[in-house]
């Protein structure tokens, strides 16, 4: 298990009659970029709740880093950015993110050298003593970005990082992505864009709390004989109900 950044075995949520998650198997070596797509109630949201120690398991167990699921020890390494907001709307952008990085002992001189890397990231340089009430919806999404990241984290969850960015920002965005994942960073992102998820090392195609299929993009789209991921999606799901 030693690298494996992210280890799921038989993971299961049920909410009554409902099953949220539906044994759920999953692993991601380190230095992954890892992306999950399905459709809205897929279970995506809720796996990576499981994962972080925020859901509690009906049944199964997950580690991360070597340490199960909910973990201590290990926290300080792990980044969440949820997909509701998480952030405080009554202080500035830059309260926000100097109250999360005080959360995580951070030395104010590399507080301050990871805020302004990851001002430029998002693109909110300008507004960094914004009161977070002024700014509009996709920049406190921004916000919740930053702060998810201004640890330094060596495992990342990123439910719906770029929903409400513009086309220009969210390449901006990719390309960080890919640069965490070169520094040896693992990072397990949701998605609805097809052209993000192609950008991963591996997808995780999920349909009613089952990983129906699981590969490299082009792997899928050769294997579902399509020419793009949607219609590779599309294409498991009848499989996976026949």
């Amino acid at each position: 298990m030693s690298d494996d950044a992210v280890v799921g075995r038989k993971m299961r949520k049920e909410y009554g009659k409902l099953v949220a998650v539906d044994d759920l198997d999953i692993a991601l070596p380190k230095g992954l970029l890892y992306g999950l797509i399905g459709p809205n109630g897929s279970g995506k949201t809720t796996t990576i709740k499981m994962l972080v120690g925020l859901l509690s398991f009906t049944k199964g167990e997950a580690y991360l880093l070597g340490e199960k699921v909910p973990v201590r020890k290990k926290l300080p390494l792990v980044g969440y950015m949820p997909q509701e907001l998480a952030i405080y709307t009554d202080i500035t952008l830059h309260e926000n993110l100097e109250l999360f990085a005080n959360l995580y002992s951070m030395e104010r001189g590399d507080f301050l050298r990871r805020e302004k890397e990851l001002l430029s990231m998002i693109d909110l340089a300008e507004r960094k003593d914004s009161v977070v009430s002024q700014l509009s919806g996709g920049m406190k999404h921004r916000t919740s970005l930053a702060c998810a990241l201004i640890h330094d984290p060596e495992l990342l969850f990123l439910d719906e990082p770029t929903v409400g960015v513009d086309p220009e920002l969210r390449v901006g965005f990719w390309k960080y992505f890919s640069e965490l994942k070169s520094r040896g960073k693992t990072v397990l992102l949701t998605t609805h864009y097809m052209d993000e998820a192609v950008r991963c090392d591996v997808v995780g195609m999920m349909r009613a709390g089952k990983l129906i299929a699981e590969g490299p993009p082009r792997t899928l789209m050769s294997e579902a004989g399509v020419g793009d991921l949607e219609s590779a999606f599309l294409e498991f799901s009848k499989r996976a109900v026949a």
